[in-house]
């Protein structure tokens, strides 16, 4: 489909004031994992079309729980498979793609010109080091903690830190400790990442 524009599909949607804010937009995704993966694909269906996509790892066996893969992209990169995903949904959509590890002295250069970070890494000091990194920028930042297990889906909760800072989970639980992750409970998170950056950029950040 040559001739395929995705504003065809946003149109029935979003104002044109709204649509031009979503485009206009470009968002960072710090991990391609389960959140990372699944909230990607949510903003593409939004109609964002413009992303920074950071992560190291290979896509493995074990991700097909919860992460947007398929058997076909084990043993390749995630952000490749993650991009090739999201352009099969818009091929319009930019996704520069970083296949590197995030460090404390790369991540601000990393994310430099996006106005939002979407924070999708597994271990808790990598989540701490992004917040730290941008809690007093203007960016918007989304991060998760707590989502691990199942059941009772309704404590993954949103929480305004502050206007340009939110954080989804249930505050308790994790991926440690013998608590692993599954994908009803991921696929949750991922959701509300995303409906958190529809409504922040819509209503004019």
């Amino acid at each position: 489909m040559t001739d395929f524009n995705f504003y065809s599909v946003g149109k029935n949607y979003y104002t044109d004031e709204q649509y031009a804010k979503i485009r206009g937009t470009r968002i960072g995704i710090a991990g391609a994992g389960g959140l990372g993966s699944n909230c990607a694909i949510n903003l593409v269906r939004c109609g964002f079309e413009d992303f920074v996509i950071v992560d190291f790892d290979l896509v493995e066996l074990s991700n097909l729980n919860r992460q947007a893969y398929t058997v076909c992209h084990i043993g390749r990169p995630k952000v490749e498979c993650l991009g090739e995903l999201m352009r099969a949904i818009n091929p319009g959509c930019t996704v520069r793609l970083v296949q590197k590890r995030a460090d404390e002295g790369t991540i601000a250069a990393l994310f430099e010109n996006c106005r939002v970070i979407v924070e999708a890494f597994d271990k808790a000091e990598c989540k701490a080091m992004l917040s730290q990194a941008f809690m007093g920028s203007s960016k918007l930042v989304v991060s998760v903690s707590g989502i691990g297990g199942f059941g009772n889906s309704d404590r993954i909760v949103t929480k305004k830190i502050r206007d340009n800072y939110f954080l989804i989970g249930d505050e308790t639980s994790g991926v440690g400790d013998g608590v692993k992750p599954y994908a009803p409970c991921v696929n949750i998170a991922a959701a509300k990442q995303a409906d958190v950056v529809l409504s922040w950029v819509i209503r004019g950040g």
